[in-house]
């Protein structure tokens, strides 16, 4: 016990003798795990509005004339039952002249066709997907059903924003793996300065008899105090900033949703806590392993 009390003791006063540079590389820890944990609630948030403006996304299988109630009917408790459908409601053609109304209220000519023939538009059926990678699959299993005229689908508008999900997905993969890495190096780095400042210090304790682990374990400790502050500092600065822009922001277009789940901060904030003690021992240990001084 008085050996690990020592270690610790000896791990606050590294981090009191170099003050200015252990403030440094919390600093540096803090910026580095702020940009991956930002870039972790972007992409959440992202995620977020995605999967709402998905819930607006449907295919619209116009049927023909001669469907009767009952066949329609049918029809839609079919769909309903397909794996890939997530929603399905019936559009009557009295429906569908009420909505063509709205849509084409700026429109003259179109409005005066639509009175001189109310029953011009077809009743459709909509299909919300549950994912919007099934809709082509949808369109091809709709084209087949018996009753269908024509399939009508938002297909360019769909793969787009799937490409734009998946794209900035792996970015924010690709900048959180960066910045990690940067975290790790920047503590490494740190702990390299205080081991060559103690360096006639280590070699003293090293004389008396010390142990290679004895020595290392402050430095360890060090490393994964600096990580875990820098840390958690990053995660109450991305945390209040997300509230912030939540609260600020209230004037938003309904379309942007910039709220996310409590579970997903504790969940995520604590992995992020865990990489800053990670990368604090990592760097530590990279630094101590490199060091001729302490090389086992």
């Amino acid at each position: 016990m008085t050996s690990v009390a020592y270690m610790i003791k000896e791990a606050f006063n590294n981090l009191s003798r170099n003050a200015l540079v252990v403030l440094g590389a919390i600093l540096a820890v803090f910026i580095s795990l702020t940009l991956t944990f930002g870039t972790l609630v972007f992409g959440e948030i992202v995620r977020v509005n995605t999967l709402q403006w998905a819930q607006d996304v449907r295919v619209i299988a116009f049927l023909q004339d001669d469907m009767t109630p009952e066949t329609t009917a049918a029809m839609q408790n079919e769909i309903a039952t397909w794996p890939q459908v997530a929603d399905v409601f019936y559009v009557s053609k009295q429906d569908a002249f009420v909505e063509a109304q709205v849509l084409f209220s700026n429109d003259e000519a179109m409005l005066r066709v639509l009175d001189e023939s109310p029953d011009l538009l077809p009743a459709s059926i909509r299909v919300q997907p549950a994912d919007p990678e099934d809709y082509d699959l949808i369109v091809i299993r709709l084209e087949s059903t018996p009753g269908v005229q024509t399939v009508e689908s938002a297909g360019d508008a769909i793969e787009a924003m799937i490409a734009l999900r998946d794209g900035l997905q792996i970015m924010f993969w690709l900048l959180a793996v960066a910045l990690g890495a940067a975290a790790v190096a920047l503590i490494a780095n740190t702990i390299h300065m205080a081991i060559y400042a103690r360096r006639e210090e280590i070699e003293i304790m090293r004389l008396v008899g010390a142990s290679n682990a004895f020595i290392r374990t402050p430095f360890l400790i060090e490393g994964a105090l600096e990580g875990l502050i820098g840390g958690a500092l990053a995660v109450t600065f991305v945390v209040v900033a997300q509230q912030l822009a939540v609260d600020r922001l209230s004037e938003l277009p309904e379309w942007i949703n910039l709220t996310i789940h409590n579970d997903f901060i504790l969940r995520q904030g604590a992995l992020v806590l865990l990489f800053g003690l990670g990368a604090g021992l990592l760097g530590s240990s990279l630094s101590l392993a490199v060091h001729r001084t302490l090389r086992s």
